[in-house]
């Protein structure tokens, strides 16, 4: 794609490429600043030193052919497309924004929580993902022992990032809603200050195989210097896997480029999710929708874009965070199997586009690219020994041989290589041209079929975008994908040709896998049901068109109950409206000829974890006992993650001084037979906000006519005596003593307050002795049609305090010695300060006058 403009006319590499990026304009007298990759640093410098006096150069790191040129004239970018040491002229750091996200986070929806469920040892352990952005919270306990070099980035902490740190790799130690896909793997994070690809040096230093990207500039329509940097890193590190969020501007037309004006295609978010070597991840709604705001594609030559889509609502954000996620996961499969070694991120690539779920128009198209991210059809594929790798050259043919499984009922084969870099501007990205066939062998008949890659239309019209895929060879992606209806008596020979290779020999991997007919997604024994609330049921279906009758059956039943007579399989989910129970239960679909029972799950009721006390000695954790519950499983935060701590049937728990030192953050999980309710979240007893029993001790309002004070305890147990005390000259003496029925609320009325102020604490005493004191609070007590002045006398510039009645408006008048009004005022009763600059010493009169006419009269004395 050619760049606009007079400028970009008149400098041509090739009739295909221009060395001026479509984002660069001349900007009339002004100054800009561009990146410019040039063929010779060092003869770049010295040509701009003697060519563009008053530029200044500079280098990019870790990005040898590549300098920041500032303070351009339009005259002087004329100079500088015209130097044959510049190779092209592109945009330089653009200001990025996180692309919003919802956090309404769904594990189950992808098949994380499957994954979870089936393949436990894989948790991303001894991997390391870095999130590229603002800087993800590092006191967060999610993350707890498992950041690699926090100072790696200097940009501010930022909600957005610790959401993707969580999504992708959170330990769930909060909360069970804070456990990520790869909930072991390490963390560092880097800023997206600098759009291009990071050190690579430090990346592997860091151990970095993963990098999440949920952010975006721009509609950017071209190969720049961006895409090109990260697919050439790509190469360098054959395992390190790049993933974008596709971005939320789905609703908007490009203004550049081959698709500009049409509507709501073409609109990804950043010119680096042009790289071909690189994921690019779309969001779509819990039911495999695509959200009218996540981007579309296709890329700026006609490559399919989004790559993938995940459960991320209307934010592609979560969706690349969960894709990162899964990709580590893919990864630890991996390297389990190989010795310790990563696979190549092509094969990761292949891996996750095979084993996604078909959604939006069959097959491929550019809403939602290869189809809704599937984790544990990823996991299984690398697990299953479901691909290959090789290699070809120009004109090179390598085959292999798949036999399917009798219950098999679709083959999907999938081709992936790392591309080399492209020329920067290029009208079309792809340099190495592999070609994937798969033909259906007939061992019968030696009868043979040929298939050919679903491709789309890339012309630029929206009535082509939008035509169905239709076999024929691809020769724009570096993806292609055949699938294949099975027939009895076959087997298939996968081909995989190099058709163009220019920058040979290529490297490519592989993955295939034959759709089972069912499988259970939800519910899993690892996740509770809560009592009476909807719950998503989830299944795959690979079948005929078949509808099911589900029903449900308590554990200890023996009979099955009726949820819904009729249900398509197709469809892949059910919305269940839970029966207020609590007990083990299981679900079953039943088709005519066969039964799918499910996993056991827990329904069951929250249970609500509460710090009773936090003391010096001891602390103490409470909570509500759940029906049907045999036991309570109490789990304390270890190094990186919550540990087992005891099993109790009590619903208190007493921590000594001891064990706080060793552990001061504790959650719970109820415990019904066979299988767990959902964990509470985790309470931190060292940062409580108790006053060891009390929560809260403040006056019900500072200024009243009688006053109140509230106190609120975290728990009465083992508690004696409340006591209310009153500070009468210079000591505490108690004015209310409670010593049973004892409330974890209660309001203190003192009826013998003194007018003015009076201040106020509470003494506790537990069983053994032991007092405990709140902090002073003060009230003041004024009567109706009264008033406070204090302190009289006051210095001249220190405010003088007027306090009056509660709710009621005061006029006030400041007369001197002589009668002279010197200042006047309107406040509310209750604390007032009233001004006393620029006044003389001397001895005034402050008169106040209410609503209702009343007036007060206070001598004021002025030092």
């Amino acid at each position: 794609m050619a760049g606009t403009g007079p400028l970009a006319a008149q400098h041509k590499l090739t009739p295909e490429v221009s060395k001026l990026a479509p984002t660069v304009r001349a900007t009339g007298s002004g100054k800009q600043t561009v990146r410019v990759s040039v063929v010779n640093r060092a003869a770049f410098r010295e040509w701009a030193r003697q060519t563009l006096p008053g530029t200044r150069v500079q280098d990019e790191p870790s990005q040898p052919d590549l300098v920041l040129v500032a303070g351009l004239t339009k005259a002087q970018l004329e100079v500088l497309l015209a130097s044959p040491l510049v190779q092209f002229v592109d945009a330089p750091n653009r200001p990025a924004h996180e692309e919003r996200r919802l956090d309404r986070a769904n594990p189950v929806v992808n098949g994380v929580a499957a994954v979870h469920r089936q393949y436990p040892a894989l948790t991303g352990q001894g991997l390391t993902v870095s999130v590229k952005e603002n800087l993800f919270d590092p006191t967060d306990i999610d993350f707890k022992g498992r950041i690699v070099d926090v100072t790696a980035s200097s940009a501010p902490v930022s909600e957005h990032a610790s959401v993707m740190a969580s999504l992708i790799a959170g330990g769930g130690n909060s909360a069970p809603s804070g456990k990520g896909a790869a909930w072991q793997a390490r963390l560092t994070p880097a800023d997206y200050a600098n759009l291009l690809p990071d050190n690579l040096t430090d990346l592997n230093r860091r151990g970095v195989s993963v990098q999440n990207h949920s952010y975006g500039t721009g509609l950017e329509n071209y190969y720049g210097l961006e895409s090109r940097a990260y697919d050439a890193q790509a190469r360098q590190n054959p395992a390190l896997l790049h993933v974008f969020s596709s971005g939320n501007s789905g609703n908007l037309a490009p203004d550049t480029g081959r698709y500009e004006g049409l509507s709501a295609v073409a609109n990804l978010t950043g010119q680096f999710k042009m790289s071909k070597n690189t994921l690019s991840v779309g969001a779509t709604d819990a039911q495999g929708v695509v959200a009218l705001l996540s981007s579309r594609g296709p890329a700026y030559d006609g490559r399919v874009k989004p790559e993938l889509v995940a459960f991320g609502d209307d934010g592609s954000s979560d969706a690349a965070a969960l894709v990162s996620g899964i990709s580590l996961l893919a990864q630890q499969a991996y390297r389990n199997l190989n010795g310790g070694a990563l696979p190549p991120s092509s094969l990761v690539k292949a891996a996750l586009l095979n084993s996604a779920d078909d959604t939006g128009r069959p097959e491929v198209n550019f809403e939602s690219g290869f189809g809704q991210v599937d984790a544990l059809g990823t996991v299984r594929t690398i697990l299953d020994g479901r691909y290959q790798t090789g290699t070809v050259g120009q004109g090179q043919r390598e085959r292999f041989q798949i036999m399917p499984p009798l219950d098999a009922r679709k083959l999907k084969v999938t081709l992936v290589w790392t591309d080399p870099e492209a020329a920067a501007n290029a009208s079309q990205a792809l340099v190495n041209d592999l070609d994937l066939e798969v033909f259906m062998v007939d061992y019968r008949s030696i009868r043979t079929v040929r298939y050919l890659p679903w491709t789309l239309s890339a012309y630029p019209n929206l009535d082509s975008l939008r035509l169905p895929a239709r076999r024929r060879a691809d020769h724009i992606n570096n993806v292609e994908q055949v699938t294949v209806a099975t027939e009895d008596s076959v087997y298939y020979m996968v081909i995989v040709r190099g058709f163009n290779v220019t920058a040979g020999p290529q490297a490519f991997s592989v993955a295939y896998e034959f759709e089972q007919e069912f499988e259970w997604l939800a519910p899993l024994t690892t996740r509770s049901f809560q009592a009476g609330a909807t719950e998503q049921i989830r299944w795959q279906w690979a079948g005929p068109a078949t509808t099911a009758r589900l029903e449900y059956k308590p554990l200890s039943a023996t009979s099955w109950q009726l949820i819904t007579p009729s249900l398509d399989l197709s469809q892949g989910s059910y919305a269940w409206q839970v029966p207020d129970i609590a007990a083990p239960v299981q679900l079953r679909l039943v088709t005519a000829d066969t039964t799918y029972v499910s996993d056991t799950v827990a329904v069951t009721r929250a249970l609500e974890l509460q710090v009773g006390y936090a003391c010096a000695e001891e602390g103490l954790l409470y909570w509500n006992r759940v029906p049907g519950a045999t036991a309570y499983q109490v789990y304390r935060l270890g190094a990186t993650h919550l540990q087992p701590f005891q099993i109790t049937t009590d619903t208190t728990l007493v921590l000594s001084k001891a064990q706080q030192d060793i552990a001061s953050q504790y959650a719970v999980e109820p415990v019904l037979g066979p299988v767990r309710g959902t964990r509470s979240i985790t309470l931190d007893l060292a940062n409580t906000g108790l006053n060891c029993y009390i929560r809260s001790f403040v006056p019900r309002q500072v200024v009243a006519d009688t006053v109140q004070l509230q106190l609120e305890l975290g728990s009465t147990f083992r508690l004696q005596s409340v006591e209310l005390q009153r500070r009468e000259q210079g000591e505490f003496q108690p004015i209310q003593t409670i010593r049973s029925a004892f409330t974890l609320s209660t309001t203190f009325t003192d009826l013998t307050a003194a007018t003015g102020r009076n201040e106020y604490r509470v003494r506790l005493q537990d069983t053994n002795g032991r007092v405990f004191y709140s902090q002073t609070e003060a009230a003041y007590l004024v009567r109706p049609n009264d008033l406070l002045v204090f302190p009289v006398p006051v210095v001249v510039g220190e405010p003088l305090r007027v306090v009056g009645e509660p709710g009621v408006p005061l006029h006030l008048h400041l007369f001197d010695s002589l009668g002279r009004l010197v200042r006047e005022t309107t406040v509310e009763g209750t604390i007032n300060d009233f001004d006393t600059n620029g006044l003389r010493a001397g001895v005034y009169m402050l008169r106040a006058r209410t609503a209702t006419g009343a007036t007060i009269t206070r001598r004021i004395v002025l030092l």
